[in-house]
């Protein structure tokens, strides 16, 4: 079995397509909707599954005996706060989302929800979530969910339209969920895991080559919300392409550290491995022949490679 780096018909294009082409059109939303449904796009259901779920993993893999009622927070409170992250950014992007395709339909936008409605909704999750990490967690998981809050809201949301480095604060607040699951683990800072440090790791590096793709195929709409997402600041030029690849490959590496420092086995290090290769191959065919369509097959791979490789190191085999 080859695999070809010279004209991009390579396993990982390839899986990419099928990925593709197995995912349901959601080009064309449905323009008019409930109040409640609104209630729900706020939260951005499907992202915050995603945080969830590396919150919950995390806590898994380092825990010695799981506690029901430490995972239950952590699967509400976690949702909770990441859906008041997420209601917070479009409360204060209302406006600029309005000229967005990928986003003008989104609650406030489309007159669904109120700002006041919206705002009074998320302040009840980000209340209520960080209660519950802080009771049936410990308090610094808590904080570790309010200060994401405030960093994905106030930090992240408005350096966007100011510089490149807003991907670098934002991807903070974005891996801060395998912090929280660690910290749930081991109860604090000052036990917290070498092994947690490194999950943690994971998850911020994993964030640039994702979020970066995404940037790039829809990079003429973010333009006319004057967004800097790109690494670059010439934004879809060879420059942002290297900085993917660059980080793709650091990836890679990183994943593979649990193993070199005897958290894992063999077998967790060689699925890590697989898995970065192959969103390594698929970056460097983006290098190499930058398209939106190069990109996006990559924004697919990264979709399924943290999930793929944090169950490989929960098994630690």
């Amino acid at each position: 079995m080859s695999i070809n780096l010279v004209n991009g018909t390579d396993l990982s294009s390839k899986f990419a397509t099928f990925l593709e082409n197995s995912l349901p059109d959601i080009s064309v939303q449905n323009a008019h909707y409930s109040k409640v449904l609104g209630y729900v796009k706020l939260t951005k259901f499907r992202l915050g599954a995603l945080v969830v779920f590396s919150a919950v993993i995390t806590y898994i893999t380092i825990v010695d005996k799981v506690n029901s009622a430490a995972l239950l927070a952590l699967i509400f409170g976690g949702f909770l706060v990441t859906a008041a992250a997420n209601g917070f950014n479009q409360i204060i992007e209302k406006d600029l989302d309005k000229l967005m395709d990928r986003t003008k339909l989104r609650p406030m936008p489309m007159g669904i929800l109120t700002v006041t409605e919206a705002f009074i909704f998320c302040s009840l999750f980000g209340i209520g979530g960080t209660i519950l990490l802080w009771l049936y967690t410990n308090p610094l998981c808590g904080i570790l969910g309010f200060i994401s809050i405030i960093l994905y809201a106030l930090a992240y949301t408005p350096l966007k339209r100011i510089s490149p480095l807003s991907v670098l604060v934002g991807a903070f607040p974005g891996a801060l969920p395998t912090l929280i699951g660690a910290v749930a683990a081991t109860g604090g800072f000052g036990e917290i895991t070498f092994f947690g440090i490194l999950l943690f790791l994971i998850q911020f590096i994993w964030q640039f080559p994702h979020f970066w793709a995404l940037a790039w195929f829809n990079s003429d709409d973010y333009a006319k919300a004057d967004f800097y997402l790109l690494p670059s600041k010439g934004g879809k030029d060879k420059a942002s392409q290297f900085q993917i690849l660059i980080y793709s490959a650091f990836l890679m590496c990183t994943s593979i550290l649990p193993f070199v420092f005897h958290f894992t086995g063999i077998i967790s290090a060689c699925v890590c491995l697989v898995a970065g290769l192959a969103l390594f191959i698929q970056a460097y065919n983006f290098y190499r022949m930058a398209s939106d369509a190069q990109a996006k097959k990559l924004f697919l791979i990264t979709l399924v490679y943290l999930p793929v490789v944090q169950l490989a190191l929960m098994t630690k085999y």
